[in-house]
C-alpha cells in the first residue's frame, strides 16, 4: 500500500509517504532562502509522494522564533513558490504547507522565551503562560481572534497563489489553536471558551475561511494532537469528536500527532507511539488520518497501512536523516516510484 496512491479533492499523491513539517529555524523576516530550496527540494527527489513546508506563521507573532518561517506578506510567499515551482517541474512529488500561529509558545530560541526587546507579546485564549516562568501573553478580544481567523485566511489565498497542493492547518503542540481546544489552556467564558462546542469555535472560524480559499484543486488537512497527556486536559475522546466534526466541514485529513501544550507532561515515546491515535480517529470518526512518529523502517510504514491505521505516513527525523528514504523502500518492496533521470545510473532494479 506505500506505493499505492490516493486522492484528496483533485490531488493524487503518487505513494503514501510525507514528509512531515519540521521547523528548520533558518528564515530571516520570515522568509524562505536557499537552504529551504535544496532541503525542500532533495526530498522530493527522493520520491516522497509529498513534501510539507514546516510550520509557517500567519503573522509576525506567528512564529515559535524570531527565524521561522512566514507568509503574512507576499514577498515571502513568491519565495516559497520558487520551492514549489521546483517540487512541480523536476519531480512526480506534490507539495504542502502548514499555516501556524504560535500564540503563547512564540518569542523564543532554544525552548527559552527570549527578552521582549528582541522578541514579541506573545497571545493565547487565556492569561496562562506555558511556563510559570513566562510572559503573561496578551489575551486575545473577540475581535483580535476574528483578524487571526482573517491572517489564516489570507496565508492560506497567498498559499494557492504560490502553488501549493495541499494546506495544512497545524492545531497541534501546543499553538494557538491547540491552546484554544485544550480546557487546561482555554478558560473562557464567551463563545471561545468553556464547552466543547465552544473551544473547539476558533479552529472551525479557521477552517471555514481558508476552505472559502481552496477549491478541488487544492486539498485540505488539519494537524491535531491526539491527547496531551494531561488529566482533565484534551484527550483521545475529544479528538475522535473533532475529527468528525472536521469532516462535516470539508477537512479532507487529520494529522494525527500529540503532546506539546502542558510543560512538564509525561509522555510514553516508542516506535510508532502515536499511531493507535491515528487508528481510533481513523476508525470511529470514519475519516482519513496521517500517522506520524518515530516511524523509521518501511515495513513497519507498510503494516500501518495494511492494518488500516492511517491513509498516510508522515516521516520526520527519519526523513532528515535520509532524504531517499521513499525510493529506497521502493527498492526493498520491489515497487515503482520516481527516480531523477539524473540519477539512472544508480537504480537498482533487482
Amino acid at each position: 500500500m506505500l506505493y499505492t496512491p490516493i486522492k484528496f479533492r483533485n490531488i493524487e499523491l503518487k505513494n503514501r509517504w510525507v514528509m512531515s513539517p519540521m521547523c528548520m529555524y533558518s528564515c530571516e523576516n520570515g522568509m524562505a532562502n536557499d537552504f529551504h530550496f535544496v532541503h525542500y527540494g532533495s526530498r522530493s527527489q527522493g520520491g516522497t509522494g509529498l513534501i510539507m513546508i514546516e510550520a509557517t506563521g500567519v503573522e509576525p507573532r506567528g512564529r515559535i522564533t524570531n527565524h521561522c518561517m512566514g507568509i503574512w506578506n507576499d514577498q515571502q510567499a513568491e519565495q516559497l513558490r520558487k520551492i514549489a515551482d521546483f517540487v512541480h517541474s523536476r519531480s512526480e512529488s506534490k507539495i504542502g504547507i502548514q499555516l501556524a500561529h504560535a500564540g503563547r509558545k512564540g518569542s523564543t530560541w532554544n525552548n527559552l522565551q527570549i527578552p521582549l526587546d528582541e522578541g514579541w507579546e506573545t497571545v493565547a485564549p487565556s492569561a496562562i503562560p506555558y511556563h510559570p516562568s513566562e510572559r503573561i501573553p496578551h489575551v486575545l478580544t473577540v475581535e483580535e481572534i476574528r483578524e487571526q481567523v482573517q491572517n489564516f485566511r489570507e496565508a492560506a489565498k497567498r498559499a494557492v497563489k504560490a502553488g501549493f497542493d495541499i494546506i495544512e492547518i497545524h492545531g497541534a503542540h501546543g499553538y494557538l489553536v491547540h491552546q484554544f481546544l485544550s480546557p487546561l489552556s482555554n478558560i473562557r467564558t464567551d463563545e471561545y471558551g468553556g464547552s466543547f462546542e465552544n473551544r473547539i469555535r476558533f479552529l472551525l472560524d479557521i477552517v471555514d475561511a481558508v476552505n472559502e480559499e481552496l477549491d478541488e484543486n487544492t486539498a485540505l488537512f488539519v494537524r491535531i494532537s491526539a491527547t496531551e497527556y494531561a488529566e482533565n486536559g484534551w484527550n483521545i475522546n475529544d479528538s475522535v469528536k473533532l475529527a468528525e466534526v472536521l469532516k462535516q466541514h470539508s477537512v479532507d485529513l487529520v494529522d494525527v500527532s500529540s503532546g506539546g501544550n502542558i510543560h512538564g507532561a509525561k509522555i510514553p515515546v516508542f516506535d510508532g507511539y502515536q499511531v493507535p491515535f491515528s487508528s481510533q480517529i481513523k476508525k470511529e470518526a470514519e475519516v482519513k488520518t496521517g500517522a506520524v512518529g518515530l516511524i523509521t523502517k518501511v515495513q513497519q510504514a507498510e503494516e500501518i497501512l495494511q492494518k488500516g491505521d492511517a491513509d498516510l505516513i508522515f516521516v520526520a527525523r527519519e526523513i532528515l536523516r535520509n532524504p531517499y528514504i521513499a525510493v529506497q523502500g521502493s527498492f526493498e518492496m520491489k515497487e515503482d516510484c520516481f527516480f531523477p533521470h539524473q540519477y539512472a545510473r544508480a537504480k537498482i532494479s533487482s
